[in-house]
């Protein structure tokens, strides 16, 4: 048995329901990962499934795995030729008047010793596109569906804060904690990826539970 939900299951790949506040690495400072988890999701195969991309620690849904190293490079192969098609659900500290937009900025990385690492929008970064929608709008903030082109580290924390103008709620980095839940409120929705020969892999996660603190359940997708 496995503490995650599966929501997609064949003989080369798990997609599963990731929690928010889970790493997928083992932590410096010691406490739960995903790694130890990877030997209850074998689900009788005998090897452990791999992460084939990154969800940041409080992103919540959609995780695909390999269950063999071929599977493995094909999948990762497929995200850095953008031939996954990811859908993102996020929660905006703010009203957005516009129903729907793309953003385009380019993303550099920058570091100090005060603050730790971040990214910035930079004319010599790296491209960087989201296309967004409105889904709702309740008690001063915005559920805002996410459609990366690209997969750039927190391309969609820095393109919701600095491309529409809000930050994610809870976000520490690009916006401000919320007292209201414990992380930042973005959601890997779904996931699908064209297999040639194959069932394409195909998953949807549902909205978390925290999600509701703010209105947004299910029906609001």
């Amino acid at each position: 048995m496995t503490k995650f939900p599966i929501l997609f299951e064949d003989a080369e790949a798990l997609v599963i329901d990731k929690p928010g506040g889970l790493p997928l690495d083992r932590p410096r400072a010691g406490g739960e990962s995903l790694e130890d988890h990877l030997g209850e999701l074998r689900l009788g195969f005998q090897r452990a499934p791999a992460p084939a991309h990154r969800l940041d620690m409080d992103t919540s849904g959609c995780l695909l795995l390999a269950r063999n190293p071929k599977a493995l490079k094909r999948f990762s192969l497929a995200f850095e030729e953008r031939r996954v098609e990811k859908t993102y659900l996020g929660i905006l500290a703010g009203e957005v008047a516009e129903e729907e937009g793309t953003v385009e900025l380019s993303l550099s990385k920058i570091s100090s010793a005060a603050d730790g690492w971040r990214m910035i929008p930079a004319r010599r970064g790296k491209p960087a596109i989201t296309h967004w929608r409105r889904i709702a709008v309740k008690n001063g903030v915005t559920l805002v569906e996410f459609k990366p082109v690209t997969g750039r580290t927190h391309q969609i924390r820095v393109h919701a804060a600095s491309g529409i103008g809000f930050p994610l709620v809870g976000d520490p980095v690009y916006g401000k904690r919320d007292s209201r839940v414990k992380r930042t409120m973005l959601h890997a929705s779904a996931l699908m990826l064209e297999r040639e020969g194959k069932e394409p892999i195909s998953a949807s996660a549902p909205l978390p539970a925290d999600f509701a603190v703010f209105g947004f359940t299910g029906g609001d997708d």
